[in-house]
Formats: structure tokens, C-alpha cells, sequence
């Protein structure tokens, strides 16, 4: 068994470990601009935006290394009357295929190696929405050491080539959509209340005319 996948298990193999229910916040506030159709989410953890997704219709990947969270996950999906594709693989050993999906959902993962097949994964008109934690002087919650953190616009350099509908670097609340995901260490600093994240969403497109989602005054971006 790999490390990752040892340490992943353990966590989910705890009887008291809580994972969060609730989407990545871009996610659920875009989710009416968004494509319909295949959705492939990347260490989906317990399945908070795989099944956020099924459960609005779209047929579902949802990988992760971690035998013990994707159990978790069917459980989940079996009481919500939803079900996806749980794929168990390192991310590594995955193919995304190409032009395959019209969203694909990566939040705290730290991936960006993995960026260009992701993209190419994006059907033409396909959008990518990803959340990370960021490199912070502030005194904030998440991945005990920068190792598992992005610098700042990292994540943006890393998606000039498709069309940024939003990006935003902010803290939050711990708990506002911040979940399971891999990556999400505890902090150092059991005491800290808000995570540094970094937040892009953004479509695979081409051409200089461009149709834009129409956003409520409530959404990001």
C-alpha cells in the first residue's frame, strides 16, 4: 500500500472522523451556469461535490486513493438515492482521457503537475473549478507546512490557457466549504479559524468572442 493511501485510509478508518457534506462554495454557487453532462471530481475524499453533482444529474467520476473515503462515500451516496463512478486510483495512474468531461471539480489537492492532462480532459466549453490552500503569513488553518500550499497565483499561471471566469485569493471560515479532501491536514495551530484558499474557475474555450454566465450579485466573482 502506498503511503498516501495508508495515511488516507487511517484517517477514514477513524469512527469519529466527520468529513463535511457541504460542495465547494464556487461550486454550489455556479452550479446553474454550468455545462450539463460528465463531471469528473479528483480526490473526491468521502464524494461532498460527487454527490453534490449527481444529485442535479450528471453522470459522475469520482476518484481518490483512499479505499477507506470511498467506501465512505458509497455509503453516503446510498442514503441520497445517487450513485457515481468511485474510481480507486493514485491520480498519477489515472487517465482523464480527452475532451471527456463538462466539469471536473479538484479542491484541496495539490495538483498542479497534473493541470495539463485535467485540461485536456475539459470537453471544448467545459469548465474546471478548483480550490486550494495558499502560502499565508497570516496565522491560518489547513496543511501544517507549505509544502501542501500554493504561492500566490500559482493556480492562475497555471490556467491562463483556458478562459478565467474567476479567481480570488481570501481567507475564510474554517467549515465554509473547506472539507475531506486530500491535502487537508490539520493545522499546527488547533486555534486557527480561517483557511488561505485560492479559488479559479475557468472554461475551456477559444476564440476572441465569448458567451459569459449571467451571475446573481450573490455569486463569486
Amino acid at each position: 500500500m502506498s503511503d498516501d493511501r495508508e495515511r488516507w485510509n487511517d484517517r477514514y478508518e477513524q469512527a469519529d472522523y466527520d468529513p463535511n457534506d457541504a460542495p465547494v462554495p464556487a461550486l454550489e454557487r455556479r452550479i446553474s451556469t454550468l455545462p450539463d453532462g460528465r463531471a469528473l471530481d479528483v480526490a473526491t475524499g468521502a464524494g461532498r461535490n460527487a454527490l453534490f453533482l449527481a444529485e442535479r444529474g450528471y453522470d459522475v467520476d469520482a476518484v481518490d486513493v483512499s479505499d477507506a473515503a470511498l467506501e465512505r462515500a458509497r455509503d453516503r451516496a446510498a442514503e441520497r438515492g445517487v450513485d457515481a463512478n468511485w474510481i480507486r486510483a493514485d491520480l498519477a495512474d489515472f487517465d482523464p482521457g480527452r475532451e471527456r468531461y463538462d466539469v471536473i471539480v479538484v479542491s484541496f489537492f495539490a495538483a498542479l503537475e497534473h493541470l495539463p492532462a485535467l485540461k485536456d480532459a475539459l470537453a471544448p466549453g467545459g469548465v474546471l473549478i478548483y480550490e486550494h490552500h495558499l502560502r499565508s503569513s497570516d496565522p491560518v488553518a489547513g496543511p501544517s507546512t507549505d509544502r501542501y500550499r500554493y504561492r500566490s497565483n500559482d493556480l492562475l499561471r497555471a490556467c491562463l490557457d483556458l478562459m478565467i471566469l474567476a479567481y480570488e485569493e481570501r481567507r475564510r471560515p474554517v467549515g465554509d466549504g473547506t472539507g475531506d479532501d486530500a491535502d487537508e491536514d490539520e493545522s499546527a495551530d488547533g486555534n486557527d479559524s480561517t483557511v488561505a484558499v485560492a479559488t479559479l474557475v475557468a472554461r475551456r474555450s477559444s476564440g476572441g468572442t465569448q458567451s459569459y454566465p449571467v451571475l446573481s450579485t450573490d455569486d463569486d466573482g
